[in-house]
């Protein structure tokens, strides 16, 4: 395991100077949902047994919020907790299904601009059985964007969409990131993993910054995979891999991949990292199906909140608790989830899986303790800021390119008329600026020369481009193309224009066009 590198996190929010060893740091607390509050207390146990100098305040945020009439899922004084202590261990919390109801963790991340999920992956061999004993890898992942957006519509009787946002700034920040987080924990590669073969602007603009970024660190390996054969790596050469830096989506799914990989989800804890805030959390859910019973296992809000205390320069404190934990499962202590994992500990001959409460007993048992087959775990504070002077900025605003507008496509709900008719139809409302080029559907071009073959649902994509040969146009030209559509009955759901950046084209093809 790499776990004994200088700091398992790099802080980028961390609090500005030392502290004097007895100052109390305020962080902000939030018990969730489910087995939230059974974790949370036996990790709060863990920390104060440990002797963490935190000062907690505690926030209820989750489904008592949702059903009181908060649709965010927190209270609007909460977030007042948050900005002034800026370190929040949060427990799982339930969204409610149905409602409308967003996500209070993408909420949260995004409102406070967490823009790094930081998620360690590493196997306890042999003492939490596994497939993959040598697994010890970083999943950094985009944490604000993508189809995490959560921008969606439904335009016809048919179809639903999903707006995938990618922004250079976005992908600037986590990919430096990535690389920031390598360095200062002495990983050695770092991995970029995207879909720029199929989605070539959004997740190409992700790949290409990967590329402009890597050269400013020379000492570190690295390499790009499309994300379906990674994700197929990752599943069976693991080893293969140090730090991953991915969007949104595609973190989310292999994190919990390689979680799962390590022998349980539930010994996997985050961080999410912003340049004011940060929170540090379990990586699974609120299992509401063992919620109350008292089972649950902790470690991995626990090694979230591991996290949390390099993140607020108490490293001593964090080792002595993670080299407690890794004792624990030495000597065969288990939760009922892995219970079947080592030996079972007995009561009068019974074969007797540890509760949470008990297992934070046992973890609390062993502080001051080394590991004897782990290696044992070592920190160092994490990094201050550095001052502006210093400081390589997350991401650099280019100059505003050369814009040109030179065409749009008009999106339109029909389900009467073939691709044939329907560009008849629409070919009779061009203007003097703007003519049809192409419509496709699903993306595919059906017209000109498309395939009977091809399925067409009730939504088109009608592409009108300049009709002059200087090739650019001005919104009244829009504007005038609309009204004749109008004027013709065409059922338009949306448009998107068309531009050229210094000449260059920002807007796909269709495919077959």
């Amino acid at each position: 395991m790499k776990n004994d590198t200088p700091n398992p996190l790099l802080a980028a929010a961390a609090p500005a100077g030392d502290r004097a060893a007895d100052t109390l740091v305020p962080i902000t607390v939030a018990h969730g949902d489910g087995i939230g509050p059974e974790i949370m207390e036996a990790t709060l146990k863990v920390l104060m047994a440990a002797g963490a100098r935190i000062a907690p305040e505690t926030i209820e945020i989750g489904e008592k919020l949702y059903h009181a009439g908060h649709s965010s899922g927190i209270a609007p004084e909460s977030w007042d907790s948050l900005r002034r202590t800026k370190v929040f261990l949060k427990s799982p919390i339930t969204t409610p299904s149905g409602g409308g109801y967003k996500s209070l963790n993408v909420t949260i991340r995004k409102t406070l601009g967490l823009y790094a999920n930081v998620r360690p992956c590493v196997s306890y061999s042999p003492f939490v059985a596994t497939k993959h004993p040598k697994l010890d890898l970083v999943i950094v992942r985009e944490n604000e964007e993508d189809l995490y957006a959560g921008i969606e519509h439904r335009q016809t009787d048919e179809v639903f969409q999903c707006l995938k946002l990618i922004t250079r700034p976005g992908c600037e920040k986590i990919v430096r990131y990535a690389f920031e987080y390598a360095r200062a924990n002495g990983r050695r590669k770092v991995t970029c993993m995207s879909k720029d073969n199929i989605m070539k602007m959004t997740d190409g603009l992700f790949h290409q910054v990967f590329d402009e970024i890597r050269v400013d660190y020379p000492e570190i390996a690295t390499d790009h995979m499309i994300i379906d054969i990674g994700a197929a790596r990752l599943a069976t050469r693991p080893e293969q891999f140090d730090v991953i830096v991915t969007p949104n989506l595609y973190g989310d799914i292999i994190s919990d991949i390689a979680a799962e990989m390590t022998g349980s989800v539930g010994l996997a804890g985050s961080a999410n990292i912003g340049e004011h805030v940060a929170m540090f959390e379990a990586i699974h859910g609120s299992a509401p199906d063992i919620a109350g019973k008292g089972i649950a296992n902790p470690s991995g809000l626990l090694l979230g909140a591991v996290m949390m205390l390099v993140h607020i320069r108490q490293p001593e404190v964090a080792a002595k608790i993670h080299n407690a934990w890794l004792c624990t499962l030495e000597d065969g202590v288990f939760t009922a989830d892995l219970q079947s994992q080592g030996k079972p500990q007995t009561q009068r001959g019974i074969p007797m899986p540890f509760g949470s409460m008990d297992f934070a007993d046992a973890i609390i048992e062993r502080l001051g303790r080394l590991p004897a087959q782990f290696k044992p775990v070592s920190y160092q504070n994490a990094p201050l800021p550095k001052t502006p002077a210093a400081a390589k900025p997350l991401y650099v605003r280019a100059p505003a390119a050369k814009k040109a507008l030179v065409g749009v496509d008009v999106f339109v709900h029909q389900s009467a008329l073939s691709a044939d008719d329907l560009a008849v139809q629409l070919k009779a409302s061009n203007t003097a600026a703007l003519q049809l080029q192409m419509i496709t559907n699903r993306g595919v071009k059906v017209w000109p020369g498309g395939f009977p073959e091809t399925f067409c649902t009730d939504h088109w994509r009608c592409r009108f481009v300049a009709a002059t040969p200087a090739g650019e146009i001005a919104q009244r030209d829009i504007v005038a193309l609309l009204g004749t559509l109008t004027e013709a009955g065409v059922d338009v759901i949306k448009t998107e224009n068309l531009c050229t950046f210094d000449g260059v084209k920002g807007f796909a093809l269709g495919q077959g066009q």
